[in-house]
């Protein structure tokens, strides 16, 4: 199951020094597998990131699921919050949690390492 925790767009300096000119939003949501509820007695957290560029002519949509991240659900929702806080993009989140893994062991590695 997967349910919205929050979403931003890029703020418009940060987007101007990349030489874009069309608004950026970025979604993250929290996955909760059940299934691995039922079985282990314990839930297994994920994280999905889109990001949606507004271009004039079209609409771009890019996106990245990384489940069974955590055990804990209070913890998805600090790396999602981390995450949002550093406007994490879906091409970026597998690399920022590969960093932040290595100073921070509370993070499991399930299925990015």
């Amino acid at each position: 199951m997967r349910t919205f925790f929050s979403s931003t767009f890029i703020k418009k300096e940060t987007l101007k020094e990349a030489g874009i000119y069309h608004p950026i939003k970025l979604e993250y949501y929290k996955i909760i597998h059940e299934d691995e509820m039922i079985k282990q007695e314990k839930a297994k957290f994920g994280i999905h990131v889109v990001k949606t560029e507004y271009k004039k002519d079209k609409v771009k949509v890019e996106n990245k699921e990384i489940p069974n991240l955590v055990n804990d659900e209070k913890r998805v929702e600090e790396i999602l919050n981390m995450l949002k806080e550093n406007e994490v993009t879906p091409i970026g989140v597998e690399d920022i949690l590969k960093d932040f893994s290595k100073k921070d062991y509370s993070l499991v590695r399930l299925t990015l390492f």
